[in-house]
């Protein structure tokens, strides 16, 4: 209830200190709206301070708190308040009282997955930062925490720390680029982690744990073909497990702790397997071994049979996803340029037939309905994803763009033939790389992305 809150907010207060109480809200409101401005944001943190340092005071009365919340939850809900937008907001100030606070307090935009902001040269860091410390440091907790507010809170905070500290060393050193280069090698690993637990953080969050699993299955299933379905299977649960544990954790050094120990156990699996995982894990740092294999690119596509699926019967057996997996593995094998953002509707359908068809009275005629009716086109749509993810890989951006367009050309109106093109080379920009940001490809895919009976890469827009 509400003394929870207020206790909450004023020991935090009180341990920080204001200014970094003020930090800690810019970064926390920055994650939460990741879609808001810089000055609504702003709007918002000075109103929460002021109330901290208000009512958080040994002479504050008790109503302080709950009296100073109630008129921001009203500020928050007149025409044209400061505060960051919301189309929620309307439904939450229909109620009253703690149910309008609560209301308020859940609402939250969804994350970034594709980040605004790059970090500027050296001298155009010292610059602002010279011209106003705590206006830089302010904007800079905004933007860093709105793009990668899907790492761990613990980890946000360190990088955010680490870096603010490297700006004011170096903008004050007689070297400043030399003082860069030196603590941007020394960051390199607080740096990858932030980068890698931001985007597994916010493939988690839109996938969920079991989804994850068959994610990670299937992205080391093409990296390393090499490598049988049981070597695999118990890393993509293992960092299923860690990611559930460790993404929304306050322990300071959950993610750290817990991928390097992840990362021993991959290179154990894997490195005799393949000899650039191998490479990869010949480094001291086992975090930098672990991102050196992340940003490996799957290998060309080994000469296997199609797999075939399990049989019906078995898809609703205690084994049932398991044997869903192993077919997913093999499929992954054989059409490495796909990655999981268009697997998924594989994984997708499959759950969903199984969901409608494990509790039907003959489960295995069930599921043989819903292969016949949509295996063909399944299949299909994951060849047309080969072919476009495959091709993008291959050439360069100008001349796949180029390619694209003449692909399209035929049967394509002349006045929509760029604007198509556009939309299909920017789709596999995003879409065909490992680390494809899932909501957003979810989007583009669903969007348009139909199997063409033309089988040319302009099947998926």
């Amino acid at each position: 209830g509400k003394d929870y809150v207020r206790d909450k907010v004023c020991q935090e207060y009180r341990t920080l200190g204001k200014e970094d109480f003020r930090a800690l809200t810019i970064v926390m409101n920055s994650r939460k709206f990741s879609n808001a401005s810089f000055e609504e944001i702003s709007h918002l943190v000075r109103e929460i301070v002021s109330l901290a340092e208000t009512c958080c005071a040994e002479s504050a009365e008790p109503s302080c708190y709950d009296d100073g919340s109630s008129a921001l939850s009203a500020k928050s809900c007149e025409a044209g308040a400061p505060f960051p937008q919301h189309g929620g907001t309307g439904a939450c100030c229909a109620h009253t009282g703690l149910e309008r606070k609560l209301c308020l307090a859940a609402l939250q935009h969804p994350p970034r997955e594709l980040p605004r902001h790059a970090e500027p040269s050296g001298d155009e860091l010292c610059a602002r930062f010279a011209q106003d410390p705590k206006g830089f440091a302010d904007r800079y907790l905004y933007e860093f925490a709105s793009d990668y507010g899907q790492a761990p809170l613990p980890v946000l905070l360190g990088a955010a720390r680490s870096f603010l500290s490297m700006v004011s060393t170096c903008c004050m050193s007689p070297a400043p680029t030399t003082c860069f280069l030196k603590e941007k090698l020394q960051r390199k690993t607080l740096s990858l982690l932030t980068l890698l637990s931001n985007r597994a953080c916010s493939r988690f969050s839109a996938y969920g744990k079991d989804k994850m699993k068959f994610s990670y299955l299937t992205t080391l299933a093409q990296k390393t073909p090499s490598a049988s379905f049981e070597e695999i299977l118990p890393l993509a649960e293992d960092a299923a497990e860690l990611l559930a544990q460790c993404c929304d954790s306050a322990a300071e050094d959950c993610m750290q702790k817990q991928l390097s120990e992840h990362a021993t156990k991959v290179c154990g699996a894997l490195a005799p397997k393949d000899e650039r995982v191998a490479g990869c894990c010949k480094g001291q740092n086992v975090l930098q071994s672990y991102f050196c294999i992340a940003a490996l690119r799957a290998p060309g596509a080994p000469q296997l049979p199609e797999p075939q699926p399990p049989a019906s019967e078995r898809l609703c057996g205690k084994d049932g996803a398991l044997h869903a997996l192993r077919y997913f593995f093999e499929v992954a094998r054989r059409h490495p340029s796909v990655p999981d953002v268009f697997l998924g509707r594989l994984y997708d359908t499959c759950q969903e037939a199984r969901e409608q068809c494990c509790a039907a009275k003959d489960a295995a005629a069930c599921i043989d309905n819903k292969k016949q009716q949509v295996r063909g086109k399944l299949l299909a749509f994951v060849a047309q994803a080969d072919e476009l993810c495959s091709l993008y890989h291959k050439l360069d951006f100008l001349n796949f763009k180029q390619q694209v367009k003449e692909a399209l050309a035929p049967g394509t109106a002349p006045e929509r033939l760029a604007e198509l093109a556009e939309r299909r080379a920017e789709l596999a920009s995003h879409c065909c790389e490992a680390n494809a940001p899932p909501r957003y490809c979810a989007r583009q895919v669903s969007g348009g992305a139909r199997p063409d009976a033309r089988g040319s890469p302009a099947a998926l827009s």
